[in-house]
């Protein structure tokens, strides 16, 4: 059982690093656009959508596809990183569970 659990979680782990640095990749792809076009915003505007379209969009409306391209790809990967760390604790607890049971 104890093999089992570890070998899902593991695999589990993998692969959310993998699309998590897949989607960093993505960010900073997307990034590089808005920092060669002068675009600039903060977090408040990144997780509120009306903010964001009175503000920036409007000042930039040409580069619209590109602000929300970054903004998407930022916040999959802010839930990439939620779900390892939740994968990476799990883990913990299962190495904890049954720390004197193996041999």
């Amino acid at each position: 059982m104890f093999v089992l659990l570890v070998s899902i979680v593991v695999t589990l782990f993998v692969a959310m690093l993998f699309l998590n640095v897949y989607f960093r990749v993505k960010v900073f792809k997307s990034y590089k656009v808005l920092v060669q076009n002068d675009i600039k915003f903060n977090s408040a505007h990144f997780f509120n959508k009306e903010k964001m379209e009175k503000e920036v969009i409007a000042q930039h409306p040409e580069h619209r596809e590109s602000i929300e391209l970054f903004v998407s790809y930022m916040k999959k990967s802010i839930n990439m990183a939620t779900v390892l760390i939740a994968l990476i604790t799990i883990f913990g607890g299962i190495l904890m569970y049954y720390r004197n049971g193996i041999e």
